[in-house]
């Protein structure tokens, strides 16, 4: 079992700056694979962001270039750096992991599927 605890979402003005902290407790000496998610109202749940415990990365296109993933295995702790925030990008945003098997290994990283522990969310909101 894992427990994630999400922390860092806010209210900022366009073209502002958010790091989300994602704590990770519980068994968290497997391997797992980590991403964000996130939902906005009235829209669908979308994979923002994926990293490997070792090191690749994936990224929707609306954020690369302005968001960025990292993992702290030393502090069991999953962020995300987001810059140059917009107008869509506001959302509840979700740390999301998974341990790894073969089954989810088959599943894309912005496959839920993928992932069994799920964050409560912490919220996004981006201001004009």
């Amino acid at each position: 079992q894992v427990q994630l605890v999400e922390s860092g979402g806010g209210s900022v003005q366009t073209g502002g700056s958010l790091r989300l902290s994602c704590a990770a407790s519980g068994d968290t000496y497997s391997d797992y694979y980590w991403a964000w998610f996130r939902q906005a109202p009235v829209k669908e749940r979308e994979a923002v962001t994926y990293i490997s415990t070792g090191g690749i990365t994936y990224y929707i296109d609306s954020v690369k270039g302005r968001f960025t993933i990292s993992l702290d295995n030393a502090k069991n702790t999953l962020y995300l750096q987001m810059n140059s925030l917009k107008p869509e990008d506001p959302a509840m945003y979700y740390c999301v992991a998974g341990q790894m098997t073969l089954t989810r290994f088959s599943k894309g990283w912005a496959d839920t599927r993928r992932y069994e522990y799920w964050g409560q969310g912490t919220q996004v909101t981006v201001s004009s």
